[in-house]
């Protein structure tokens, strides 16, 4: 049987946290990325094989 991962857009931002280069910090699963817009979230989430819900 396999899992079905959703996850809110909205939660997953509140996660983002800022950084000194004017970027967010962003951590799913225990990995870690630097983005520069948070809408880069949604593109990360689905490739660790989440459904969006916006």
């Amino acid at each position: 049987m396999e899992t079905i991962k959703t996850a809110l857009f909205e939660t997953l931002v509140e996660s983002a946290t800022p950084d000194e280069t004017g970027g967010y910090t962003f951590t799913l699963e225990g990995k870690t990325y630097h983005i520069q817009d948070t809408l880069e979230i949604s593109k990360i989430a689905q490739q660790h094989g989440y459904i969006i819900i916006y």
